[in-house]
């Protein structure tokens, strides 16, 4: 046979099919017409000697591919290069491989953003300057101005501009300073960088602010006047801290913080601290005085036992702490080593401080004014402690001097004719006095009375006083409720105050559900009066002239606790300060408001309803520019104007014929309400003119104790049971003569009639306005004389809550009326309290309105 025709060779194990699939490839459909294809009368492909299918399959998928798209040659993987700068996602892998980054991709990109950080930080740290403490300390008088733009006082910035070396500073304040507040201080290099983190994560997503941890951010940080926690200001902090960690020597950072540092006292700087507390220059400070110092950067605020801004300041509270920080530095200074042991044993007694410059510049009731002025500013601007004591303010306050005086002028003279510490200190001492006076149609404060002076070691404002009750002073708010909301025996319809309620001693009070209040022996609750007159039945009018505690008691809780809260807050009064108990004693004066917010409270009555939030600075400038935020506040629409006329006539009532009756002596319409407590541990006198609203307490506590605990006045003066209408009524009188010296007489509103005569369950003769409803039984309301059963012990033997600052219902009294709450029940109570109901204006409406349930019943 010819070679020609013999046939080819076949692959061992392929057969015709392996033939097949290694034949080459007819063009696939990327290729393009120019593409020659294979000629039959080529010759035939050389054929490997042996083979397995898997090869040839191999080989055919490797074939297979340049018919693919674009053929061969652009097929992935195929090996073309990759023109783009960053391979990614990658060319040379396959579905989701093709997303994994390549190590070098990831170290490439790490080694990169490492570089931008230290290129922006280098950058950043070139860019800052260092702290200059000599301008960080330079600071400056705040000036206070009266109302009528004359100067006050100013306070501040001249003792804080020195500035010592290190050698000037005494070993021992170094060692308190570092062991206090950075251990690591002299190897660190300035920052730590956990606490950086925290910082700036926290600030980053909008959670709590913090400071600097190190000593070295510390300095950075008193540096920034404004003190802005914002994320910028932190970072550019960590620039200079990390800059002065490297340039500057330890000892220069820690001399520029301890000169920069603010201790109180308006004193910068460690020797201005030395000079204010000790009266001696920096390097003659003892260690016991150097740990003092370190305390009291803890937070000269909270710290400083002169007492600071806020009621969490008080000085009680401030020694308090600071004594115990005391204790703690010296405590870490051997825990660190940085004092030996029996150093430390050698400093057992708190150091003594010297009269405050402060305080010897502010003389009378300048400290008490100048304070509450920076108290409001700094709340109004959201200015810190710090800043303010940094000075350039110039404050104008509504403070007007001639009522200051007069004020200061009638407490004083009824002091010195009062008390005589010396013939009986058993009773005349520790009695404190305070007053308020507002401007009726702005809210101004014009005049207030702190306590004897600044000058005198007394720093805590009896103005602003906390937890003293106000006694029956508040029972204008019991009235005022249901005025305008009514009760459930008025069908919804506010109430006349010819509304008669039962007032004998120890009648028994019932709950919204008309069923008694039960005491802790389970026996049903008597209210005392403060005598056991029989009154019997008596008007609403006559209850308040002559300060019955029964009729209130139980009026209460037929206008339901809550609506009495509403009225009170809406005037002015702090929610904080209210009783949150919903029982008897509530009625009669267990809340503790201020004698600034008495006073603006009541201002609200003279006002004809109309509310006006209380302020004490009109105009304040920094850097000769002014700031925003000090017009007057707006006033507001407290409770309807014919509700505050009808109590102002009420209580015009009780000066002209009740127990206020000392104050007629003003010879001027006015309105005022007698306020007095268990034990005579506080004393009250509120009251108005269409012009002025003044609040007078008189309270006896020693500033000195631990606790403050209020302590009966029984026996001051001489006196056998002090009363709201003796001394604070004659010390109200004596101001508002004065301080209304030549002003026109005006008078109140006329009061139109208002409200339904709506008698409590058991009275005399029925209402005939009131349908038929549910009503307590008359079975609990005892005759017109006096129930024979007694007094239930610490009322019906129950202890005394923490509230009830004076509870002693075991204590017979005689004489007035006066507010108490003793047999007072804040136990079972029986039912809810009523809660106010809108009215259709969005505010409290007129009496006999829609303002309570038609069914007879308050709503719960």
């Amino acid at each position: 046979m010819s070679e020609h025709r013999r046939k080819p060779p076949q692959p061992q194990g392929g057969g015709r099919a392996s033939a097949r699939r290694a034949a080459p490839p007819r063009p696939g459909r990327g290729a393009g017409r120019d593409v020659p294809t294979a000629s039959h009368s080529g010759p035939y492909a050389q054929q490997p000697a042996q083979g397995s299918r898997a090869d040839a399959r191999r080989a055919a998928q490797r074939g297979a591919q340049g018919r693919g798209r674009g053929g061969a040659g652009s097929a992935r993987g195929a090996g073309r290069p990759d023109k783009r700068l960053i391979n990614y996602p990658r060319s040379d892998r396959d579905g989701w491989k093709r997303f994994v980054p390549s190590w070098k991709l990831v170290s490439g990109t790490a080694l990169g953003f490492f570089a931008v950080i230290i290129a922006g930080t280098g950058i950043g740290i070139a860019m800052v300057s260092t702290p200059d403490p000599n301008k960080a300390a330079e600071a400056q008088n705040n000036v206070f101005y009266w109302a009528d733009g004359s100067q006050m006082v100013a306070t501040g910035g001249s003792m804080n501009r020195q500035i010592v070396p290190i050698s000037s500073i005494p070993r021992s304040m170094r060692d308190a300073v570092i062991a206090a507040e950075n251990e690591s201080f002299e190897t660190d290099k300035g920052v730590d960088p956990m606490g950086i983190a925290r910082a700036v994560w926290n600030m980053g997503t909008g959670g709590s602010t913090q400071g600097g941890s190190t000593i070295t951010q510390q300095y950075v940080k008193n540096t920034y006047l404004d003190s802005d926690q914002t994320l910028k200001r932190k970072v550019t902090e960590l620039f200079i801290a990390i800059r002065l960690g490297v340039k500057e020597e330890k000892d220069t950072v820690l001399a520029g913080y301890l000169n920069t540092a603010y201790y109180g006292r308006d004193a910068y700087g460690i020797q201005a601290a030395a000079r204010a507390y000790f009266g001696k220059d920096s390097q003659d400070l003892n260690p016991s005085e150097c740990a003092f110092l370190a305390a009291v950067l803890k937070g000269p605020n909270l710290y400083n036992p002169d007492g600071g801004i806020g009621a969490a300041a008080t000085p009680a509270l401030n020694e308090k702490r600071a004594q115990e920080r005391w204790a703690w530095v010296l405590d870490r200074e051997v825990e660190v080593g940085r004092m030996d042991p029996a150093e430390r044993a050698k400093h057992t007694e708190f150091p003594a401080r010297v009269e405050s410059a402060q305080a010897r510049g502010m003389t009378g009731q300048i400290g008490y004014l100048v304070d509450t002025a920076k108290a409001y500013v700094m709340k109004t601007k959201g200015i810190t402690v710090e800043q303010m004591a940094m000075g350039g303010y110039r404050i104008r306050t509504t403070f007007e001097k001639p009522k200051v005086d007069a004020m200061a002028k009638a407490v004083e003279d009824i002091r010195a004719g009062l008390l005589d510490e010396k013939k009986r200190p058993e009773t005349d001492t520790f009695v404190q006095f305070g007053a308020a006076s507002v401007d009726v149609k702005t809210g101004g404060l014009v005049a207030l009375y702190g306590g004897p002076g600044w000058d005198q070691k007394y720093f805590s404002n009896n103005a602003n006083t906390s937890g003293v009750p106000v006694g029956s002073t508040w029972k204008p708010y019991v009235l005022a409720a249901a005025m305008e909301y009514g009760t459930q025996n008025s069908n919804g319809k506010g109430i006349s105050v010819d509304s008669k309620y039962q007032a004998n001693d120890l009648t028994v009070i019932n709950n919204r559900e008309g069923k008694p209040l039960r005491d802790s022996a389970g026996n049903p609750f008597r209210q005392k009066n403060e005598s056991p007159t029989a009154f019997g039945y008596v008007t609403l009018n006559e209850a308040m002239e002559k300060s019955i505690n029964v009729p209130f008691a139980q009026l209460v809780f037929d206008v339901g606790h809550d609506k009495v809260k509403n009225v009170a807050k809406s005037t002015g009064i702090l929610e904080e300060s209210i009783n949150p108990n919903n029982d008897a004693s509530f009625a009669l004066g267990t809340s503790t408001p201020s004698a600034i917010r008495m006073a603006d409270s009541y201002a609200t009555f003279a006002a004809s309803g109309m509310h006006r939030e209380p302020y004490s600075v009109t105009l304040v400038e920094k850097n000769g520019e002014k700031l925003s935020g000090f017009e007057p506040p707006k006033d507001q629409r407290a409770m309807d104007n014919a509700v505050a006329d009808n109590v102002t006539k009420v209580l015009e009532n009780v000066i002209e014929n009740g127990t206020g009756k000392k104050a007629k002596k003003l010879g001027r319409p006015a309105a005022g309400k007698t306020g007095t407590t268990d034990e005579n541990k506080s004393a009250w006198f509120v009251g108005y003119t269409p012009e002025l609203s003044t609040s007078v307490v008189l309270f006896r506590t020693d500033p000195n104790s631990a606790e403050k605990k209020l302590i009966s006045m029984k026996g001051v003066g001489d006196i056998p049971s002090l009363h709201g209408g003796d001394i604070p009524a004659e010390i109200w009188t004596e101001y508002m003569g004065e301080a209304l010296k030549g002003a026109p007489v005006k008078k109140f509103p006329e009061a139109e009639d208002i409200g339904v005569t709506a008698d409590s369950a058991g009275a005399p003769s029925p209402t005939p306005v009131a349908p038929a409803s549910p009503s307590p039984s008359p079975s609990t309301v005892p005759p017109s004389s006096p129930s024979p059963s007694p007094s239930p012990s610490k009322g019906g033997g129950r202890p005394c809550k923490p509230w009830e600052l004076y509870c002693d219902p075991d204590t017979t009294r005689g004489g007035t009326n006066e507010g108490t709450n003793s047999g007072s029940n804040s136990g079972i109570i029986g039912g809810p309290s009523g809660s106010p109901s809108p009215s259709p204006s969005g505010r409290p409406g007129r009496p006999g309105g829609l303002t309570g349930s038609t069914t007879g019943t308050a709503p719960d």
